[in-house]
């Protein structure tokens, strides 16, 4: 066989095995081996000295070899190089077969980056004794999808394709299935931040994941070559992502719950706050069997307690003569009716809690609390099982919980919390809106301080010199209440004078509702309701709050609201009469409580008409601490049952500053204010 014939069987191998291939490899070898490899197995007579060198030891075919000879091609996770075929031929075949096995002998190192179209030189000619003589070389064409034509150097494309190589690789070792499955459950579950955009890229790696793990080494690092330059750099460098983190975390073993806030962390808006707790199927398998064994299965399910649930011995007082007086005409029905002001009470007896259970309760045979409109917050609902005998799954000795309205005992400070704000201080102004997804307005609180400085929305983030912050800007409210949070820290820092502040509507869009505010100091909160339009640019004022030889006093210069509300069927500022007084079910029987004491005023004809939670992880007994993810979730999905005459009020912690009017009748009538 001649050399061109040699040459063209070499040409249509290489158009055949690169015809469906996107991309050219090298092996890495050392070239000088390579050409060696090539002028040695020629077998003995076919390779003889012609003039100075050998027959087959050509500059051109040198070149050629050592630049391109060590290509190939991956299919289906199978190396072919460009020498794998068969001509049959005693003198050429004992080169390519040994070619072909030194070339598959190495490694894929690289992709093969060609900026010329015609690779080698095709023939040349020579003059000898008078005749014309053709030389042929190894010669190949590439196709225009093999050539670059970019302005980027051959060096610049080769390290950024291995770039990409090299971390799909490690992706690909460091991220575990489980991890890919449990973070696709999350994003079907809708509890991650931007998880569906990631959808897509998961599910294209999951299936990635379980081909490598097939695989033996060696495959391992073929594939991700073949693999890598097809995926591109999303997928390919899936490990660098934000989401890569997430997936790397729990790889690791780390609690999901802190994998899911360090993603959160890197994707997530200020003031963003998840739907939904974390948890995953495996997750929710175990807490499963958990509950099953400890015998929890009837405790989940619950309803609204009910006066024959409880004792005597639950209780602090009973009224037994709630009941409207018989001879009572419609004059006296209507007067009450009429909204009282509260403020109306500010001079009258106070009394604490403790005296008033002890000195007053005993003694009393009805009992009436002023129901102000800061109390609505305050509304809470006694939760019983629907097995009234089922085991107990809380801390305490029996299976009843509880539960405040908006399922926090602190709305305003919890939501507060919830965007990022500080809420212990030593001085706190933050507002509120949006609560019935009605007000899409842009709030903002403002505070001119005793020395001028204004903090505003311009200042967001920036502590001042008095220790003063706005710490929580929400520009665009979402389907949720909307706060905004301006905290001082060091009343030490803070220069004697008035702060005043205020609240203005930078964008009007719509909102009709107004807002409500809140200042705390020395551990009394003063709320704030202002119901009405604000329009674009208008200012609210509030407040003045002074400063004085470190003592806050309060001049309010937004009237509080006595206009009446309704909550849960009642309405606010009136008398409401108490049917039952109790402690918070920890705190029963005597026994040494658990948790912070609450202090509960069921009211008449109160009827919760929310869905509120069940119970809390704080409530839960410590078996149950490893699956608090999964009870956190599930509580959130279970539904009470409704009961007419539930026993739901407003509620009051003992470790939080708090006043309560009441109205009570024993042998005499007295006004009380009782003190938390």
């Amino acid at each position: 066989m001649e050399f061109k014939e040699f040459k063209v069987k070499l040409q249509d191998n290489f158009k055949k095995i690169s015809e469906d291939a996107t991309h050219l490899f090298e092996v890495s070898v050392d070239k000088d081996e390579l050409w060696e490899t090539y002028l040695s197995n020629f077998p003995i007579g076919t390779n003889e000295i012609y003039r100075e060198r050998r027959w087959h030891d050509c500059s051109c075919c040198r070149t050629f070899v050592k630049n391109f000879g060590n290509v190939v091609i991956i299919k289906d996770n199978k190396v072919k190089s460009i020498w794998d075929f068969e001509i049959g031929d005693t003198t050429y075949q004992p080169v390519i077969k040994a070619l072909s096995e030194f070339i598959k002998s190495k490694v894929v190192s690289d992709i093969h980056i060609s900026k010329l179209k015609k690779i080698g030189v095709d023939k040349n000619f020579e003059t000898v004794d008078g005749k014309i003589k053709e030389w042929n070389h190894f010669y190949i064409e590439l196709p225009s999808k093999f050539v670059d034509s970019s302005d980027r150097s051959v060096g610049d494309i080769k390290g950024s394709f291995r770039d990409i190589k090299n971390v799909f690789k490690r992706s690909l070792d460091e991220i575990t299935e489980d991890s890919l499955l449990t973070v696709l459950e999350l994003v079907s579950q809708n509890s991650l931040y931007k998880g569906e955009e990631w959808k897509s890229v998961l599910n294209q790696f999951l299936v990635l994941k379980r081909e490598y793990s097939e695989l033996s080494l060696a495959d391992k690092e073929i594939y991700t070559w073949e693999k890598s330059v097809i995926v591109g750099g999303v997928i390919g460098k899936i490990k660098n992502h934000s989401i890569g983190t997430l997936l790397i975390n729990i790889s690791e073993e780390m609690d999901l719950d802190l994998a899911v806030k360090k993603y959160e962390a890197i994707v997530a808006p200020e003031n963003y706050k998840r739907s939904q707790p974390i948890y995953s199927k495996k997750m929710l398998e175990e807490a499963k069997k958990k509950l099953e064994k400890l015998g929890y299965v009837e405790s989940l399910k619950r309803r609204f307690a009910v006066i024959d649930d409880i004792t005597i011995n639950n209780t602090l007082f009973c009224n037994r003569d709630s009941a409207k007086a018989m001879n009572s005409d419609i004059f006296d029905e209507m007067s009450e009716d009429i909204p009282v002001n509260p403020k109306a009470f500010s001079k009258i007896e106070e009394i604490t809690i403790n005296d008033f259970i002890k000195n007053v309760l005993p003694a009393s045979e009805s009992i009436e609390v002023m129901l102000d409109n800061k109390y609505m917050n305050n509304m809470v609902s006694l939760i019983a099982p629907n097995d009234i005998d089922s085991k107990t799954m809380f801390k305490w000795d029996n299976n009843f919980s509880w539960s405040y309205k908006n399922n926090v005992t602190d709305s305003m400070k919890e939501r507060v919390k919830l965007a990022g704000g500080k809420v212990d201080g030593d001085l706190r102004f933050s507002i509120m809106w949006n609560e019935e997804n009605d007000n899409k307005d842009d709030l903002d609180a403002h505070c001119i301080e005793a020395n001028g400085n204004h903090i505003e929305f311009g200042k967001s983030g920036r502590v001042q010199s008095s220790s003063g912050m706005l710490d929580v800007d929400i520009i665009n409210p979402t389907n949720e209440p909307a706060v905004e949070n301006i905290i001082w820290t060091n009343i030490s820092k803070m220069p004697d004078g008035v702060y005043k502040m205020f609240v203005n509507n930078y964008t009007n869009r719509g909102g009709k509702s107004g807002f409500r505010a809140e200042i705390e100091f020395n551990g009394q909160i003063y709320s704030f309701d202002y119901n009405k339009v604000i329009m674009t640019g208008r200012n609210v004022q509030v407040a003045e709050v002074t400063l004085l030889n470190g003592k806050f006093t309060i001049k309010e210069k937004l009237p509080s609201s006595v206009s009446s509300k309704e909550v849960w069927s009642l309405k606010t500022n009136k008398f409401i009469p108490v049917s039952i007084i109790m402690d918070s079910p920890n705190y029963w029987n005597r026994q040494k409580g658990i948790g912070n004491h609450h202090i509960f005023f069921m009211l008449k004809n109160c009827t919760n008409n929310e869905n509120p939670l069940p119970f809390y992880n704080e409530f839960l007994n410590q078996e149950l601490n490893e699956h608090r993810k999964v009870m956190e979730a599930m509580s959130s999905k279970l539904r009470i049952a409704y009961a007419d005459n539930q026993l739901s009020g407003i509620g009051f912690s003992t470790t939080k500053r708090n006043k309560i009017i009441v109205r009570v009748t024993g042998q005499t009538k007295r006004m009380l204010k009782i003190k938390f």
